[in-house]
């Protein structure tokens, strides 16, 4: 199962909480965290809980948001040079889903630092492809990380590596 956790102004968009009490996120990444972004066109920023990857996609239509989740987590993970197998047990996982409040504040926060970074990065690009500025947003070094594998990208991989031994 997956559990996308958002932000108030992202569940004002896409819907109030499904997630029951001791429903618990099946995949290898964990949990995802997301909120709105306000650009023209309006996106959505989500980071994983566990490795802090970041991914943007489109907002609209905000109601099929959860929905849509898997295909862009599996993009992302192709992008990162993830193992097939590893990409179909993700994609297997996720075809339930629930979305949350946000319980986590270093990701909410984490979340605020990328949102910060990604409008940095697009004011060079103002039409960014959200794969590749999602690609970039994830080389970033990250204090959570910092005593692991300093970035996102890097946690990831390791992350995979050990899943895959």
């Amino acid at each position: 199962m997956l559990i996308v956790r958002a932000t108030k102004k992202l569940l004002d968009r896409a819907g109030p909480p499904t997630l029951q009490d001791g429903e618990e996120s099946t995949t290898i990444l964990g949990e995802w965290y997301a909120t709105a972004l306000f650009w023209k066109p309006q996106v959505v920023l989500a980071v994983n809980e566990t490795t802090l990857l970041p991914i943007l996609m489109p907002l609209a239509p905000a109601t099929t948001l959860p929905a849509r989740f898997p295909q862009r987590i599996t993009e992302a993970l192709a992008a990162h040079g993830a193992p097939t197998a590893i990409i179909d047990t993700e994609l297997r996982n996720m075809q339930e889903w629930r979305i949350a409040k946000t319980a986590n504040r270093s990701a909410v926060g984490i979340l605020s630092d990328f949102t910060h970074l990604a409008e940095v990065y697009r004011e060079a690009d103002p039409r960014p492809s959200l794969l590749v500025l999602s690609a970039r947003l994830a080389t970033t070094p990250c204090s959570p990380l910092y005593g692991r594998n300093i970035s996102p990208d890097r946690e990831l991989a390791a992350l995979l590596g050990s899943v895959g031994a």
